[in-house]
């Protein structure tokens, strides 16, 4: 285990409170400025959200998703919220998909709404029948991007930087999100186990381990041996954590190297990629789930879906067996 000094621990621990106070403050300043009904409400259910310790970006999405819901019910002639009907969420829907919004994030903010209002007829504000006819989006159900053996391999062939080397393969071999990683300390990764320990996970605050393979931990070391020792985050910038754009950056940059652009890699692919990977080496379904993160195993399935090579041998068999004329009898 590599240390850093504490001084830089404990300014961290107290900052992250002291930023999120600003960002709940910030968000109240905008709920008053907002001409919508039920400011009041709006802004209680806001706080409440933080003292139960929800993340900052949760507490921004639900901030825009319930202002829009209510400047649609302000439109609409809604003085009140207890004024609300289903026929103004349904209102609502259309307005974001009017906008242009893909349906998984209409679906997301159409979430938040719903969390709104249970909070409110928890409260009394308003009448529980409203809930009873909940509105559901279909949403796609897409496979996950992996990124094909031949493009990782000439992706890392590309690679030089020890920094960039370290930031990928950490990616790759780990399926870890992108923002765990960046948000990882040097406290955190443990090279003689070859484990990192996420204390807090990106989506769902679910803790967890994940594990080095040998690649990822030489590119590591080598990156350690370069890296700034005064820095408290593994990927440094020069004020804090490298950010999302850099990091994103670095990966555009091998792609176009390796003309892989147009593929549609993304750095989440890197994830999807280690996934699909470890299914087909034999990782058992729920092994793969705790390493992901996913509190449901029905997330986990789509990577089955996309790798399960039982079912593509048994298709080949069959198929084998139709071209040779192995068939017979009437249909």
């Amino acid at each position: 285990m590599i240390e850093v000094g504490s001084n830089s621990e404990a300014i961290s621990r107290i900052s992250q409170p002291l930023q999120l106070t600003t960002l709940i403050e910030r968000i109240v300043r905008k709920i008053h400025k907002e001409e919508i009904p039920g400011k009041e409400h709006f802004e209680i259910y806001i706080r409440h959200k933080w003292r139960i310790n929800h993340k900052p970006s949760t507490l921004t999405g639900s901030f825009e998703a319930v202002k829009n819901f209510l400047v649609v019910c302000g439109s609409l002639g809604k003085k009140q919220l207890q004024e609300v009907t289903s026929d103004d969420i349904e209102a609502f829907v259309e307005y974001e998909q009017d906008r242009g919004l893909k349906v998984t994030t209409a679906n997301t903010r159409l979430k938040s709404v719903w969390a709104f209002l249970r909070f409110l007829a928890d409260q009394g504000v308003i009448a529980e029948s409203i809930l009873k006819r909940k509105i559901k989006l279909r949403v796609p159900d897409f496979l996950p991007r992996a990124i094909a053996p031949d493009d990782v391999r000439k992706i890392l062939d590309a690679i030089e930087e020890p920094r960039d080397r370290a930031l990928i393969l950490v990616l790759l071999r780990t399926a870890m999100r992108i923002g765990e990683v960046l948000r990882l300390t040097m406290n955190d990764i443990d090279l003689r186990e070859r484990k990192i320990h996420i204390y807090e996970g990106e989506k769902n605050c679910i803790g967890r381990v994940v594990y080095l393979s040998e690649d990822a931990v030489m590119a590591l070391k080598l990156w350690f041996k370069k890296r700034d020792k005064r820095k408290e985050y593994v990927f440094h910038g020069f004020k804090g954590r490298m950010c999302y754009t850099s990091a994103r950056n670095v990966f555009t940059r091998y792609l176009s190297e390796t003309g892989l652009q147009h593929k549609g890699y993304t750095l989440h692919s890197l994830r999807h990629t280690c996934a699909s990977e470890l299914l087909n080496a034999g990782m058992r379904l729920e092994c793969l789930q705790m390493m992901l993160g996913h509190h449901d195993i029905e997330m986990t399935r789509r990577y089955a879906r996309l790798t399960d090579k039982s079912r593509e041998e048994e298709y080949f068999n069959a198929m084998k067996i139709i071209e040779q004329g192995g068939i017979h009898g009437s249909y």
